[in-house]
């Protein structure tokens, strides 16, 4: 089988299982979103981001890390020499978590029954059809899920470690972490997503060399 030949692979079995994706009423979730955010990128791409769920930006187009958070994220993306066409975002959540405060809807941290029910159903088979070389866990709760359990972002961001789903998987701080950074706090915070995604593209570069160690 040819190159492009998988790649056309890859392609179609992405778009069957958006489609799948999209009706889902696996879990209550179903019932407050808008749309379901499915991921964007590349399926042939090496690199995989995941983040942890949609925000109402997120919800209201679509596609994953819009807004302000989305916005800093294709920054340091392109600092680190990448752009979102050159690898694939996801979350671990397909659709909005969210709930009513004083009238208002407002974001919340999915469940854990929810996170339960989505990542087997939709992440599992996003990662077995794209067979990254390198997962970039986007936030705690995302390296939580993804590489162990009680992560520890700030203590252990930054390092390659294997995950059940790929041999070389690392966490990164969230963008709507470090926008709620000042100063100096700021830059430094800024400074290290750019340079965990520049880690990232290399590991990525190198893994390709390497014998494939994935749960699939």
């Amino acid at each position: 089988m040819t190159t492009e030949q998988v790649k056309q692979i890859k392609f179609f079995a992405f778009e069957a299982l958006r489609r799948d994706a999209g009706v889902c009423i696996a879990c209550g979730l179903c019932q407050t979103r808008t749309k379901v955010v499915f991921g964007v990128g590349n399926p042939n791409s090496p690199l995989m981001l995941i983040g942890e769920g949609p925000g109402a930006n997120e919800d209201a187009t679509g596609e994953p890390f819009v807004g302000r958070a989305g916005k800093l994220l294709d920054q340091c993306l392109y600092e680190a020499g990448m752009k979102r066409h050159h690898i694939y975002i996801t979350n671990i959540v397909k659709c909005r978590a969210s709930e009513i405060e004083k009238g208002r809807i407002k974001n919340r941290a999915p469940t854990h029954e929810e996170i339960d029910t989505c990542v087997p159903l939709w992440l599992e088979k996003q990662i077995e059809i794209m067979q990254p070389l390198v997962i970039v866990c986007i936030g705690s709760p995302s390296a939580s899920t993804v590489i162990q359990k009680n992560f520890r972002i700030m203590a252990d961001r930054g390092k390659f470690l294997e995950s059940k789903y790929c041999r070389n998987t690392i966490a990164a701080l969230h963008p709507a972490f470090i926008l709620r950074q000042e100063g100096e706090r700021y830059v430094s915070t800024r400074q290290t997503l750019i340079d965990d995604l520049k880690a990232a593209k290399d590991k990525a570069i190198a893994a390709r060399s390497e014998a494939k160690l994935t749960l699939f």
